[in-house]
């Protein structure tokens, strides 16, 4: 029983992770994630690119680039390098090339340079090596770079950053402070962006600028847009010197004058309308002017200036040039009879014959030549080259192929033939000519489409196997598998469609529609149990099949009212049936005065007439005691049992004490009930004096009564002046008041002031005295300090006197020394 437990227990755990498994592959949330962060990246760089834009008056052209840049940064594996045509990660060295800012491996741009070096400093001689600084270029644009700028370190795009920490929140491989570098053409100012890969932006900064022609306002303008026009003419004198521009305000040179007037040729024989750009112009005639000579005429073309000399005055050389002639212009050079010894065309013999006109004639001297390659002779016509068959044996510089060229000289010219290699997208060959080492990168790029087709990214060629096809954004248009008319919508995918998520809106037997998603489509899993052939089988996986599954039961509110008719509440379709509400039945009974406490149950009607709330057979009877409210004031209770209609009175004696709380009274309960405010104050008093004593110290004089007793005291009480010589009897309330008072009169006064003036000579008399004892300490102080002063003084004197040696030590003193500088 325990294993069998056991069995059960893991049975079910496995039927529960396969149900999540299935619901997991299916579920798209995976993909809406993705959707929802690509489209919260779009948004981003929409609202980055919105505000760029704002501030570079609205012109977006040239922030597709960085935009397109930022795009493939973003997205994983949209960056490659184009050396191995491998994806670049967040977590490799990368360099980036300064002119077509493509991302590359630093290892990857390490070993091409290196390559490229050797390639092109290999084919040099021992003396040419080292002497000139060759540069290797970037595999996608050719961009040449020196040897001493090949990478080392891995920077951020703006280089302020060697090695930047990989932070999720920020542009792969940038450091995340702003650019800062400098625009390009430059301006003065520098990027405001990011640490960004890809070209900088146009410059946002504000500058006051003028307009080409100078003529408008200098206004504020961005940096990047700082060349404006003001649409006005130009104005400017043209180069023709006659006519203004007529364009509106440009930028850089006028353009030529589109006029057309009569202009004279440089000689000035012939006119002609050309064109005001171009003012200078030449005829086709001979100047035929005569020269200084008389005897020939100028045969220059239209020109300007004077003719100059004849040429053919002063001396004039032989055809050979060794003999010179002083001859008029009529007459013609003769020929010297000399040998002519011109070098002729094969730049080794001369001409050997008598000085001529014209050229000379070819060389036709025999010689011994050697062909091209070094190894054949021949005597032949000097004129003639001589070209051996033999053919070169020698590997050209793609160390592939062999020259084959007749009679090589040993300078064998480049490789010829197309190199055809399979390049690493695996799809083309290498167009170029037969090289060394490793083939550039395949510069085509391969359209990777969604299902659709409608949405399309370029990749470098080769990288169409491993990256995912592009997010499309447009709907489905794939027809509906289950019974609804149209799809759901969602973007566009591949595979099968989701699940159909749409209300079911089938029509039930109760009449409401289905309002469950549409299970047309349920994937169940399949009962049939398969038992397995041996304990070797392993047991297979729980299939899934596609099947439609009924509609569950109605759940749409019906409202129902329960039995006893306390409420209605809203119930399921499939179980709206009178229920129990649980709560008491609450209906009057007979007694008019208590509900039935049975559970909600049903009641009969005894007629059709009858009030809903009272009770029917089936609610209880009532057994408790009457437990309506006395009258005030009454204490007892109802002795009858629980009836109708009001209770009968109270006859019973009330024990009860008077206002001043000092006799007892005995009064039928239901006088006092029945008795008005005046009658229960004369009922509870006792009839004798208030035993209460007032404020002012004297007893109340009323008879016996409740409350406060009154403040208007009427006993008589003596009042006495201020001094307390005069009194006077009067009422105590009206002392309370204040309406009474006794003042002093002028017999007080005198008696006060004498008082007054006895009591101030005291004070007089006690001061001077006060005075006179402090004189006398004062005068006892100052005797004892005279006698104090004496004997100081007498102290002193004693101390200055000088003894005996100090008076004589100088006499003494002075002999002695004198004697024993004679001695010395």
């Amino acid at each position: 029983l325990s294993s069998l437990k056991k069995f059960d227990e893991i049975k079910k755990a496995n039927q529960a992770a396969a149900k999540k498994l299935v619901e997991d592959q299916l579920s798209s949330s995976s993909e809406d994630d993705d959707e929802d962060a690509e489209v919260k990246q779009g948004k981003i760089l929409d609202k980055t690119f919105t505000i760029y834009t704002s501030q570079t008056d609205g012109d977006a052209s040239e922030l597709e680039r960085t935009r397109q840049y930022m795009n493939e940064a973003f997205q994983s594996g949209a960056m490659t390098c184009l050396i191995c045509i491998a994806s670049v990660k967040r977590n490799q060295a990368v360099w980036s090339c300064c002119g077509c800012f493509c991302i590359f491996h630093l290892v990857c741009i390490q070993k091409w340079a290196k390559d490229s070096l050797f390639l092109v400093s290999s084919p040099l001689t021992d003396d040419d090596f080292g002497k000139k600084d060759y540069p290797w270029p970037c595999p996608k644009c050719r961009f040449e770079y020196k040897r001493s700028e090949t990478p080392s370190r891995y920077y951020c795009y703006c280089g302020k950053v060697e090695n930047p920490a990989v932070d999720p929140w920020l542009v792969p491989h940038s450091c995340g402070q702003i650019c800062e570098r400098e625009f390009k053409p430059s301006c003065g100012h520098k990027c405001l962006l990011l640490c960004h890969p890809g070209p900088c932006p146009p410059c946002p900064k504000m500058v006051t600028t003028t307009c080409h022609c100078k003529k408008a306002k200098p206004v504020p303008r961005r940096c990047s847009a700082k060349a404006w026009s003001c649409r006005l003419p130009c104005g400017r004198t043209l180069l023709c010197g006659q006519h203004a521009c007529e364009n509106s305000c440009h930028a850089g040179d006028c353009q030529p004058c589109p006029r057309v007037s009569k202009q004279r040729c440089i000689c000035g024989r012939q006119t002609a309308e050309r064109l005001c750009a171009s003012p200078q112009w030449q005829c086709d005639q001979v100047c035929g002017k005569c020269l200084p000579c008389g005897n020939h005429t100028c045969e220059q073309v239209c020109h300007a200036g004077p003719c100059g000399d004849c040429p053919r005055s002063g001396k004039r050389s032989c055809p050979c040039g060794k003999t010179k002639f002083t001859l008029p212009c009529t007459e013609d050079v003769p020929t010297c009879g000399d040998s002519c010894d011109k070098i002729l065309e094969c730049g080794i013999h001369k001409c050997s014959q008598r000085c001529h006109r014209g050229p000379c004639e070819i060389c036709r001297q025999e010689v011994e030549k050697q062909c091209r390659c070094g190894k054949h002779t021949k005597r032949m016509p000097c004129h003639k080259p001589y070209l051996c068959e033999t053919k070169c044996t020698k590997i050209r510089d793609c160390q592939k192929h062999q020259c084959r060229r007749k009679c090589c000289s040993g300078n064998c010219p480049p490789c010829d033939q197309v190199c055809g290699r399979t390049l690493g997208c695996r799809n083309h060959k290498c167009p170029s000519v037969c090289h060394r080492g490793s083939c550039n990168p395949c510069p085509e790029t391969v359209d990777v489409k969604c299902n659709c087709g409608k949405t399309v990214i370029k990749v470098p060629c080769g990288r169409e196997r491993t990256i995912r096809p592009p997010k499309c954004k447009q709907l489905c248009s794939r027809p509906p598998t289950c019974h609804h008319s149209t799809q759901e919508k969602h973007y566009c995918h591949f595979g099968r469609c989701p699940p159909c998520r749409q209300p079911c809106q089938k029509t039930l037997t109760c009449g409401h529609l289905c309002p469950v998603s549409c299970h047309d489509e349920a994937l169940v899993k399949q009962t049939g149990f398969h038992p397995s052939a041996g304990p070797w089988e392993q047991p297979s996986e729980p299939a899934f099949i596609q099947t439609a599954l009924p509609c569950p039961p109605c759940e749409v509110p019906i409202p129902v009212e329960c039995l006893g008719q306390h409420e209605v509440s809203p119930l399921p379709c499939h179980s709206a049936n009178p229920y129990s509400c649980k709560r008491f039945c609450g209906r009057l009974l007979d007694c008019q005065n208590h509900t039935c406490m049975k559970e909600c149950h049903r009641v009969t009607k005894l007629n059709s007439s009858a009030d809903g709330k009272k009770a029917g057979p089936e609610c209880s009877q009532c057994e408790e005691e009457c437990t309506k409210p006395r009258p005030s004031g009454c204490p007892h209770r109802c002795v009858l049992p629980c009836h109708p209609g009001d209770c009968p009175s109270c006859l019973q004696m009330l024990k009860i004490k008077c206002h001043c709380k000092l006799s007892v009274l005995y009064i039928e309960c239901l006088k006092l009930t029945c008795a008005d405010l005046k009658e229960k104050e004369f009922l509870i008093s006792c009839k004798n004096q208030c035993p209460k004593e007032l404020p002012c110290g004297h007893r109340c004089k009323e008879i016996c009564h409740s409350g406060s007793c009154p403040l208007n005291c009427s006993q008589k009480v003596k009042l006495r002046c201020l001094c307390k010589r005069l009194k006077k009897e009067v009422q105590c309330s009206k002392i309370q008041e204040g309406q009474v008072s006794l003042e002093c009169d002028a017999l007080c006064k005198e008696m006060k002031q004498k008082a007054y003036e006895i009591k101030e000579a005291e004070a007089k008399a006690a001061l001077e005295e006060e005075k006179r004892r402090q004189q006398a300490e004062l005068e006892a102080f100052e005797n004892r300090l005279k006698g104090r002063r004496k004997n100081k003084r007498r102290k002193d004197e004693v101390e200055v006197e000088q003894s005996s040696w100090q008076k004589y030590k100088n006499l003494i003193m002075l002999p002695v020394f004198g004697v024993a500088v004679v001695m010395v």
